[in-house]
């Protein structure tokens, strides 16, 4: 069957024309990819705790001069802990005696994994008061004036030498007086007088007085007195110290006496 050629050019730019409307048509947009993946979450490892002083402090804080104080500390998440002035290094709860000689601060530090921390103490020192001026000595005695206010008589039975109970009382203090004595003059002596009352002959009695007083110079030799500082006398009953006439005033004649020596 024969095409005319009208027809044919119709058919022909009908396909021209259905083939451009078509490859004039927008294409549809490609689908946007999916988002990426969020990284995994890392957790962060836990904060060390801070490092603490608890407690820093000096007992007590004023002092004087070569007495003492006593540091007292608490520190809390510390590994190395110092207490500066010499001290050095310490644990974590501790006391430490001080003796500073001048007014001193002291710093403790702490450090660890959570910081470091510090804190300060000072101990005020001061002087010790001036002490008191020495006391002026007193006056120094001698033996004749000790020998005086101090030593007693020694009293004898009537006609008698022997040393009675009270007499050796009397001596031993008088042998402790004269030991002390000697040792602060080495050449004091004294001289042990023998005495008597008014009875019976000068002569009798001047070797009653000397019995009495070489029995008082041996008593006092017996307690460590050396013989060589003693010398007797008897004087018998030429100085009495009371002349009335009865026994009260008799008694107190017989007697050994001490007196400085010549």
């Amino acid at each position: 069957m024969r095409m005319n050629t009208r027809t044919l050019s119709a058919a022909v730019f009908a396909a021209v024309l259905l083939v451009s409307v078509a490859g004039c048509k927008k294409k549809a947009p490609a689908p946007a990819p999916p988002p990426p993946a969020p990284p995994p979450k890392v957790e962060e490892p836990p904060k060390p705790p801070a490092v603490r002083i608890d407690s820093f402090t000096a007992e007590p804080r004023s002092i004087e001069r070569g007495q003492s104080a006593t540091l007292r500390w608490s520190v809390a998440n510390a590994t190395d802990i110092s207490i500066d002035q010499n001290v050095g290094a310490v644990q974590a709860n501790g006391t430490r005696q001080v003796f500073p000689s001048d007014s001193t601060t002291y710093t403790l530090a702490a450090t660890g994994p959570g910081g470091t921390d510090s804190r300060s103490v000072t101990v005020d020192v001061s002087s010790p008061p001036p002490p008191p001026p020495p006391k002026a000595p007193p006056p120094k005695i001698s033996g004749a004036e000790m020998l005086g206010r101090e030593a007693q008589d020694a009293y004898f039975d009537y006609d008698k030498s022997d040393i009675r109970e009270d007499a050796r009382q009397v001596l031993t203090r008088d042998a402790d007086l004269l030991k002390r004595i000697f040792a602060g003059d080495p050449n004091f002596t004294v001289v042990i007088e023998g005495h008597c009352d008014e009875r019976g002959s000068a002569e009798y009695n001047l070797g009653l007085g000397d019995r009495r007083a070489t029995a008082a110079k041996d008593f006092l030799v017996q307690l460590g007195v050396p013989s060589d500082r003693l010398k007797t006398i008897s004087y018998g009953k030429e100085r009495p110290v009371c002349t009335e006439a009865n026994e009260e005033c008799y008694q107190r004649n017989r007697r050994a006496h001490l007196s400085p020596g010549q």
